[in-house]
């Protein structure tokens, strides 16, 4: 019965090209106005390391004034001193942890003819890749001596490696960073975290840097602060050094506790911390330290930004607006087919088989303004990329998950849509139509 059906609604459809048109075309706008906030916000609140987001722990320490918190109500700062990401780092109390900062500085290619050009760079440890599961083109990471010895290795993006060393294995070599010589450890592969959880502060939806390094070196070479950098009290010495033992915040610190005894014991480490820090004079404000996983700091961070849940609600709306739209065009297209379905109902046709019909109707119509909203929503997030640039690459992209919601959204909408107009065709009077015939 249900190709009976399908043949039935083609026929239908084909009848009334125009009526039929304008219920996809409605349809088809809701759908791709919807989808289109709908993948950004999808996006934005993608869980970015799903296999491990809830072992994956961001650190943060009240080292802020004592009249008042970095943020209302109590929060404590979103980012540790120098003095704090060193000394955790120090104590080893986690299985993996990474202190980390961004910073930049000027790549010199080994091409003579190539022209030196600024880099970002992401200061971290040793453990950085194994906790993110960074996949390596070429090489692999530093180890732990070598982030205690302060070498001078780095490893490469793809895209930095393809712009120095035309893509070739560059494991062994050197490259001029910052006035220093470095030796290439590895290169990663395309890897780029949505959001880029490990470091919000500088944006949740940036490119992932371009050179990576031991974090130490910041100190031993000197390296410029990248990100925000706050302050609650002037540093007391106006130098490099003076700045490192401030209590101006602009480091971030994640650790892996793989279950909840070693995240208990992780927190219990941080009041001793603390409560050592209060000895030596610093710390002036109640204890106040938290350890929030993946998702927990994406939501404390509100990587989902106020004017795309306003855009998303405003779309479903409009989605509601097309809907009601498509019940009064399906209302006057099933009234015009009343004496058809009069004729139905004498010669024996059931209401539940008309209604089945006409809601395979629905569907159909549904189906076809699904997939021309989906073209709409394509012209959408290519209009979403043009306008923001950069920022908003990835954040533009339909994967088959959105596909297939897209579709199943279309064809939810007109089913429900056509419920109404539906029932009230199935429940025309078949002598009333027959007498008038």
């Amino acid at each position: 019965m249900f190709s009976y059906y399908l043949r039935l609604a083609y026929l239908s459809i084909r009848r009334n090209p125009i009526l039929s048109a304008l219920m996809v075309a409605a349809i088809a706008l809701g759908i791709g106005a919807s989808m289109t906030t709908i993948t950004v916000n999808y996006l934005m609140s993608a869980n970015p390391i799903p296999h491990k987001s809830q072992q994956l722990f961001y650190v943060q320490v009240d080292s802020w004034d004592p009249n008042e918190p970095a943020e209302e109500p109590n929060e404590p700062p979103d980012q540790l001193t120098w003095t704090d990401a060193t000394n955790l780092m120090a104590a080893q109390k986690a299985p993996r942890q990474a202190a980390m900062a961004s910073s930049a500085a000027v790549v010199e290619p080994p091409d003579q003819d190539a022209k030196p050009f600024n880099a970002g760079i992401r200061l971290t440890f040793s453990d950085f890749f194994s906790m993110f599961d960074t996949p390596f083109l070429y090489g692999g990471p530093w180890d732990a001596q070598q982030d205690a010895n302060k070498e001078q290795v780095v490893i490469l993006s793809r895209e930095t490696n393809d712009k120095v060393f035309g893509g070739e294995n560059p494991v062994g070599r050197s490259l001029r960073i910052a006035g220093r010589q470095f030796t290439v450890v590895g290169v990663l592969a395309d890897w780029q975290p949505v959001p880029r959880f490990y470091d919000v502060t500088t944006g949740a939806f940036h490119e992932t840097e371009e050179l990576f390094m031991p974090f130490l070196l910041k100190q031993a070479l000197q390296l410029p602060n990248g990100g925000n950098t706050s302050c609650w009290k002037t540093p007391e010495e106006d130098s490099f050094e003076g700045f490192l033992r401030s209590e101006c915040v602009n480091y971030q610190m994640w650790v892996e506790l793989p279950d909840t005894q070693t995240k208990q014991d992780y927190l219990t480490f941080l009041t001793h911390y603390v409560n050592e820090q209060k000895a030596l004079g610093r710390f002036p404000r109640p204890l106040n330290n938290r350890l929030s996983d993946v998702m927990q700091w994406m939501e404390n961070q509100q990587v989902v930004a106020d004017d795309a849940k306003v855009m998303l609600w405003l779309s479903l709306m409009f989605l509601t607006v097309c809907l009601l739209n498509t019940i009064g065009l399906l209302l006057a297209k099933f009234s015009g087919k009343s004496s058809e379905i009069g004729l139905r109902r004498a010669i024996g046709a059931s209401r539940t088989a008309l209604f089945y019909q006409h809601l395979v109707e629905t569907a159909c119509i549904g189906l076809a303004g699904g997939i021309a909203g989906l073209l709409l929503a394509l012209l959408g997030l290519m209009g979403i990329s043009s306008l923001y640039g950069e920022f908003a690459d990835n954040l533009t992209s339909l994967d088959l998950n959105m596909v297939v919601f897209a579709l199943l959204l279309s064809l939810v909408c007109s089913i429900l849509a056509g419920l109404y107009p539906t029932w009230r065709a199935c429940n025309i009077a078949p002598a009333s139509q027959l007498k008038s015939q």
